[in-house]
C-alpha cells in the first residue's frame, strides 16, 4: 500500500488551489451544518432535563397532555410522579425514576458537549487553513497580473 504523499499548497498552480478550495468549503458547510445539528440534539436532551424537573409528586392526579408524535398530543393524568418514561432510541422507552431520567439525559448532554468541543476545534482548523489558501491564492493571482503586466 503506498504512502500519501505532501504536497506544498505553494506548488500548486490557481486552478488546482481553486480545487482544494472548493473541497475545503465543502468539508467546512458539512462540519457547520453537524454542529448545528448536534447544538438541536443537546437542546432537546436540555429540555427533556427541564421537562422531568416539572414532573412533581404535588401534581399527582392531574390532568396532562401527552405527546404520541411531535405533533399529536392526548389528554391523560398523571398517575405515578415518581416515575416517567424515557426514550433510549431507536424506538426503545423504558420506566425510569426522575433521577435515573435526569442522570440519562445529562449524560447525553454531557456527551453532546464534548464532541462539539472538538467539532468546534475542527473547525476553527479547517477556517485557518482555509485563511490560509486563499492568501496563498490572493500572492499567486498578484504574481500573475504582475507578469502578464510585465510581458506586454
Amino acid at each position: 500500500m503506498s504512502q500519501p504523499q505532501t504536497i506544498s499548497i505553494n506548488d500548486l498552480d490557481l486552478s488546482q488551489l481553486a480545487d482544494v478550495r472548493k473541497q475545503l468549503e465543502d468539508e467546512l458547510n458539512h462540519l457547520t451544518n453537524s454542529f448545528a445539528q448536534l447544538k438541536q440534539a443537546q437542546a432537546k436532551f436540555t429540555a427533556c432535563i427541564d421537562n422531568v424537573k416539572d414532573v412533581k409528586p404535588q401534581n399527582k392526579g392531574k390532568p396532562i397532555l401527552v405527546p404520541l408524535t411531535n405533533s399529536l398530543y392526548v389528554p391523560g393524568k398523571l398517575c405515578d410522579p415518581e416515575h416517567v418514561i424515557v426514550d433510549v432510541g431507536t424506538g426503545y422507552f423504558v420506566k425510569k425514576t426522575r433521577t435515573q431520567a435526569t442522570k440519562h439525559y445529562q449524560s447525553k448532554v454531557d456527551y453532546i458537549r464534548s464532541n462539539l468541543e472538538t467539532l468546534e476545534d475542527t473547525i476553527n482548523k479547517k477556517r485557518e487553513n482555509m485563511n490560509y489558501l486563499v492568501g496563498v491564492m490572493q500572492v499567486k493571482l498578484q504574481e500573475q497580473t504582475k507578469g502578464g503586466a510585465a510581458a506586454s
